[in-house]
């Protein structure tokens, strides 16, 4: 896997933690004392990111749908936040370092979070994954993307990334992501994380996880997500957009935790022995010994050894060398041979 630089100087990817990303979406309320609280406990919790939307309610629907649906507006325009309320919460996680990142729904909004808010990279929501003017928009931004994959058949992932690599723009991280809130288990389709680093090598997976609880997550990043994004609430009895189906801080600093402690268990793809295994193997591994006594000037064979602990004798997968060798001295039943003993 290869490595990506985000804007704020954090390295993703080979060798690097998990990029962990708190989705706070609209579990504020609209409400920036709210907001600030959430980035708190992001922090406290231990993720890298806070992450916000950047819509207004000109910027997702048209005028005749609010017509339909006058209560859509009220909600979507308490729910949104304002350029200034944007930059006050990004100044707020600067202070308590943690990343700031937000979704944008028009290239007017983007064009602000990279130019005054300096976001690290520019996530791409699911239902813009088919939206080719915006991505190449996006692209020239020249900034990391974080491309959503959710509703999106392995063709459009791919039209989206070529749009937005023919713009010259190759840092991307392909997100698997399934726009269902929740997730049932049953519909995660998983296995479709390593479908796409197969299919597409040269680029970073990360994963947008909408299920309950944080199995998902921790094995996104055992089959080698580089980003895991998580839908964050104070509290998800409250009624509200997705709100229901976030994760509390509590079990959120617990998922967190959990990726911290599988990440030292996952390793390396090399084959490497601790010096503390190379250790143990010199108590637990076999040595050649004799079976019964061998008097001096014997030759060694097979039937005069036998094999115990412990392994800092002979190793067994030299005996080849010792048979046939003659005995230099008195060698008594048991006796843990050494090359010493041997001519």
């Amino acid at each position: 896997m290869q490595s990506l630089n985000l804007r704020s100087g954090r390295f993703i990817g080979a060798n690097k933690p998990t990029y962990i990303v708190a989705e706070l979406n609209t579990s504020h309320f609209g409400n920036l004392d709210v907001a600030c609280k959430m980035i708190d406990a992001a922090k406290e919790s231990g993720a890298d990111c806070v992450k916000f939307q950047s819509w207004s309610e000109s910027s997702l629907y048209s005028e005749s749908f609010y017509q339909e649906n006058p209560m859509a507006k009220r909600f979507m325009t308490k729910f949104s936040l304002n350029d200034q309320e944007l930059k006050y919460l990004r100044d707020y996680t600067k202070q308590r370092n943690v990343d700031f990142a937000s979704t944008p729904y028009s290239i007017e909004e983007a064009k602000y979070l990279v130019e005054q808010c300096q976001v690290p990279f520019i996530k791409i929501a699911s239902m813009d994954l088919n939206y080719l003017p915006f991505l190449e928009d996006i692209a020239h931004l020249d900034v990391p993307i974080f491309l959503s994959t959710g509703m999106g058949e392995l063709r459009e992932i791919r039209n989206a990334l070529e749009t937005i690599t023919a713009c010259g723009n190759s840092r991307v991280v392909v997100m698997h992501c399934v726009s269902l809130y929740p997730t049932p288990d049953n519909l995660l389709n998983l296995n479709n994380i390593l479908g796409l680093k197969n299919e597409f090598k040269d680029v970073m997976i990360g994963y947008s996880d909408h299920s309950l609880g944080s199995l998902a997550s921790l094995a996104a990043v055992a089959m080698g997500c580089a980003v895991i994004e998580k839908h964050v609430t104070l509290d998800s009895k409250k009624i509200g957009f997705d709100n229901q189906m976030a994760m509390e801080f509590p079990e959120f600093q617990s998922m967190i935790q959990g990726i911290r402690r599988l990440e030292q268990m996952l390793g390396t793809y090399e084959r490497e022995l601790s010096e503390a295994e190379v250790k143990k193997s010199l108590e637990m591994r076999r040595s050649v010994v004799a079976k019964k006594d061998i008097e001096q000037g014997e030759v060694i064979t097979i039937d005069k050894l036998d094999f115990k602990r412990p392994g800092n004798g002979i190793p067994l997968d030299q005996l080849s060398s010792v048979l046939g060798k003659t005995a230099k001295r008195n060698l008594p039943k048991d006796f843990m041979l050494a090359w010493t003993d041997l001519s």
